[in-house]
């Protein structure tokens, strides 16, 4: 403990000064983040201990999934499900037939199952990567709201493949009827589970009024949905992202202070959960290489992580293409939905955001050691050693070269959601103006809504004024304008539900516009937006 305390602390620094000087540097957060990690794991005499799998997949997981199905607009991922299912379970069941066939040719002895093991080890994009990469860049949401859905959906998929890989590995049985039986088992049984944590804890939420135990109630939902579903053998990361995708569609249901301050509390919770995530990649690289050299074909070995490597770049660039076209050129109706053919420069990018990250290498660690009769399991030494190669290769290479590709393509921002935004602040523009002026002809209305501040004003003669008549008059005009805020507000919220439920405005959009009321509310001054 005296030793991982200080040691922690210096992590957290140096994830800090890492942030503020990738902007300089023009280096991805998560890149430079991953290098700074491999000088830390290089220098001689720091503590080190073996990343502990449980420990991603259990404490860093949960919450960053969790954060990222509220962060996720599900009125997109609706509108683009075919393209999101073809890359989070056609793709990855590519890659693993891929990645399974490349490393049984360049490893010979390396049995067939933790061939197809590993493939399925590398084949999803990791969530906390690609999230943390495509939100700093300005790209169509066409793109951001694809890659975004896959990255969640995938890893499910991959480490759905994983579990079924290792158990035929430890059985040494192989039924195709009962691995797709399985895989249909694990994950419907994963979504019932994430859709009971989920309205289970949205009930519980609307009703508490205690900010820090909301807060509680929040974090424990992500751990709970994990932990249950691992109990049952369902897929915990489906669990996880729909219990928030759940919740964070009754998130109107919680009061505006609990809002504001969750969001805050998320935002760093996430902020330090993915520094430390890359930070342990590149912490792990130095010590695994010298383990994986340790063993007498670890040259082998590495030259077939870099051909793996490029085998998992070329199939995605494979997939993406004729999956992206040959649907939506045979369905006249589908073209209509998905709002025409994508541009093949867009497809190039998607193309391109395959990185690998955290979740690979735990996945990788987790490999049990031996086999029910104490036999070394085959090839997990192999394994690892090909995954570390995957995730730097794509994190560094893919990640270093994604804004110049940008650049490169001539790739910009849509604007639509900016648009979506401005007819959203209209709206609700309208419905305040036509809440104050029903709540005027009610009543006397003793404020002007141009000038707010004889609230303020009021406000202050209340604790000035020495006259009781007087100052029960200044009280009663500022419980007259809080009840005129309060009227208005509730009219806009209501609007804005609306445009949500109806499918007008992103969830993203939605959240952005109902933070923005809360803190205009909680703050005693009228929306800008009025």
């Amino acid at each position: 403990m005296s030793e991982v305390l200080p040691y922690l602390i210096a992590l957290l620094a140096l994830m800090a000064v890492v942030h503020l000087a990738a902007p300089r540097l023009r280096v991805p957060p998560p890149v430079l983040l991953a290098m700074a990690g491999a000088v830390v794991g290089s220098v001689p005499g720091l503590p080190h201990n073996e990343l502990d799998p449980d420990l991603v997949l259990v404490l860093f997981l949960p919450p960053l999934l969790y954060a990222d199905a509220f962060d996720t607009s599900w009125v997109d991922f609706r509108r683009w499900l075919r393209p999101i299912l073809m890359l989070a379970v056609g793709l990855v069941a590519f890659t693993i037939l891929v990645v399974g066939l490349t490393a049984h040719w360049l490893l010979p002895w390396l049995p067939l199952p933790a061939c197809f093991i590993l493939g399925a080890i590398v084949s999803p994009t990791d969530t906390v990567a690609v999230q943390a990469v495509i939100e700093r860049l300005r790209v169509p949401r066409r793109m951001t709201a694809i890659l975004g859905g896959e990255s969640l959906v995938n890893d499910a998929t991959g480490l759905v493949g994983v579990q079924i890989g290792v158990a035929v590995a430890m059985s040494g049985m192989f039924s195709a009827g009962r691995v797709a039986l399985d895989f249909l088992r694990v994950a419907g049984l994963g979504i019932l589970i994430g859709v009971v944590i989920g309205w289970a804890f949205a009930s519980v939420n609307r009703r508490v009024r205690d900010v820090p135990v909301l807060w509680v109630l929040s974090l424990l939902s992500p751990y709970l949905a994990f932990l249950i579903a691992a109990e049952l053998r369902a897929s915990g990361v489906l669990a996880v992202v729909v219990a928030g995708a759940v919740v964070s569609w009754r998130i109107h249901a919680i009061h505006s202070e609990a809002r504001v301050q969750l969001y805050a509390a998320w935002g760093l919770a996430v902020f330090v959960l993915n520094g430390l995530c890359f930070l342990f990649i590149g912490i792990e690289a130095p010590h695994l290489l010298r383990e994986i050299r340790k063993s007498g074909d670890s040259a082998e070995v590495l030259r077939a992580g870099l051909w793996i490597s490029a085998a998992v770049i070329l199939a995605r660039l494979v997939w993406c293409f004729p999956n992206a076209y040959l649907p939506l050129w045979l369905s006249p109706r589908l073209r209509q939905r998905e709002g025409g053919y994508p541009s093949p420069r867009g497809v190039l990018l998607v193309s391109w955001c395959g990185v690998r990250g955290v979740i690979s290498l735990a996945a990788a660690l987790a490999l049990p050691h031996t086999l029910p009769d104490g036999t070394p399991f085959p090839g997990r030494d192999a394994v690892v050693a090909c995954t570390l190669c995957v995730i730097l290769v794509t994190l560094i290479g893919q990640g270093l070269t994604l804004t110049p590709l940008i650049r490169l393509l001539g790739i910009r921002d849509d604007e639509t959601t900016a648009e979506e935004e401005r007819k959203a602040r209209e709206e609700l523009l309208e419905a305040g103006i036509a809440r104050l002026d029903e709540f005027c002809s009610q009543t006397s209305c003793p404020i002007s809504v141009h000038h707010w501040r004889e609230m303020m004003a009021d406000e202050r003669m209340t604790l000035r004024a020495e006259d009781e008549d007087q100052r029960q008059r200044a009280g009663a005009r500022l419980a007259v304008s809080a009840e005129v805020r309060k009227a208005v507000q509730a009219a806009q919220e209501a609007a804005l539900l609306r445009l949500r439920d109806r499918g007008r405005i992103t969830d993203k959009t939605y959240l952005a516009l109902q933070l923005e009321l809360d803190r205009h509310y909680l703050s005693g001054a009228m929306p800008d937006n009025v």
